[in-house]
């Protein structure tokens, strides 16, 4: 395998001994339920480049294989956990990552878009899965979208079709899952490792250390000094009352809340598109939780400075009319959700989004100018200097008046 190493991941530069003949034999047997396949030949790459993504590593490969007399191809993506020792693999090596996307792909999404093409709507949220395994190791195998002329965006934020191609997307799915809920409130029981229920993920000194790095920073600008009394008091209390918000279904449900499937990680590195068509990928941290969760993730780690800026009231309101005409297109029977409603509960989660902005924005914006996520997540100096990007201050002066105009500072402590 020929690879750059200053485009790629280091450990997926050498594929795994066990990435061989037998094992797509086995993948292609289990895809076309045929035992006469016969591998002639195969070519395997990494299949991400540097600061994809960090909870996996992944393959590409070109199987050349017969059946009978027939010479066929297939383009795949291999999913596994990191063997290389060292951080990676200590940090992700308990986690439910797997059992979760597993779930999705074989059990919840094909639901999903099942109920949606009984109501006349053809929506496909995300590629085919053609194999899985949890046992000698967790693997998962999917289809390369490719060759089908979907890309990852890289070296530039979404514009704002793509970005409106993926929230319609999401509105789809929140939808139909939002009505599953109603119907049964257990219907998605087995989604419940969130980015919280990772092993010792809340203990991570990225985790401990951002918000106090966020107000060293903001210290030594004479422009954002002011807002220090109201970030000094969050220093105790921002990461636990954000793991509320997040286990918030299964801790403190509430009565009136908006509960969705959601999607846990909606980021840009976690969607393709092919012109305004959009897939979505990786739900290993799926699980149940409020509407607005996904939303305010989104707003930090999907759109770009200018939709943050100009376009965050458009964009909820362009979410919330594709969500509302999905439940009546699916025959939801309900009271539909409110978009005043909505509001109130954004406002009522507003730890969330002060946590993404303060711990997880910075991160995302160097990563997008191309730093290693493994890098920021080990080297304290790295991380410390994250938060004095230029880019994210000018982000700041903008973001932290608008959080004060909206009350969000009041009796947050």
């Amino acid at each position: 395998m020929s690879a750059d190493i200053d485009n790629y991941n280091a450990d997926e530069l050498v594929p795994p001994e066990w990435l061989n003949e037998q094992f797509f034999k086995d993948v292609l047997t289990h895809n076309h339920n045929d035992a006469n396949v016969k591998v002639i030949d195969f070519k395997i790459s990494p299949a991400t480049a540097k600061g994809d993504h960090y909870a996996s590593i992944m393959f590409r490969a070109e199987i050349e294989y017969s059946i009978g007399d027939e010479k066929l191809s297939k383009p795949i993506i291999i999913k596994t956990m990191p063997e290389q020792e060292g951080h990676k693999k200590d940090f992700l090596g308990d986690a439910k990552f797997f059992p979760t996307e597993i779930a999705m792909y074989t059990e919840v999404l094909p639901k999903l878009e099942a109920i949606l093409r009984e109501a006349g709507d053809e929506t496909s949220l995300c590629a085919k899965c053609i194999y899985h395994t949890l046992e000698p190791r967790q693997v998962m195998v999917f289809e390369d979208l490719v060759p089908q002329g979907y890309s990852v965006v890289r070296k530039r934020v979404a514009n704002l079709e793509e970005i409106k191609a993926a929230i319609a997307k999401l509105a789809k799915w929140h939808a139909v899952s939002f009505k599953l809920l109603k119907e049964d409130p257990t219907m998605f029981d087995k989604m419940k490792y969130d980015l919280t229920e990772v092993p010792n993920y809340l203990e991570q000194d990225f985790m401990k250390t951002s918000l106090p790095n966020l107000i060293k920073s903001l210290g030594k600008n004479d422009k954002l000094k002011g807002y220090l009394k109201y970030l000094e008091p969050l220093t105790e209390t921002l990461l636990s009352r954000w793991v509320e918000i997040i286990r918030e279904y299964r801790e403190n449900r509430q009565e009136d809340a908006y509960y969705v499937l959601c999607h846990g990680d909606f980021h840009l590195k976690n969607m393709m598109f092919k012109g305004t068509e959009c897939m979505l990928l990786d739900f290993q941290i799926s699980y149940v939780g409020s509407m607005t969760n996904d939303l305010l993730y989104a707003m930090y780690l999907f759109y770009g400075p200018e939709e943050r800026r100009d376009r965050y009231d458009e964009l909820i309101y362009f979410y919330f009319t594709n969500l509302t005409n999905t439940l009546k297109t699916i025959g939801y029977q309900g009271k539909l959700p409110s978009l005043v409603e909505f509001r109130k509960q954004l406002f009522e989660r507003r730890h969330h989004e002060i946590f993404l902005m303060s711990i997880f924005l910075p991160g995302f914006n160097c990563m997008r100018k191309g730093q290693d996520p493994g890098e920021l997540m080990t080297d304290p100096t790295k991380l410390a200097q994250m938060f004095d990007d230029k880019d994210f201050h000018e982000e700041l002066e903008y973001l932290l008046p608008r959080m004060l105009h909206l009350g969000y500072f009041e009796q947050l402590e």
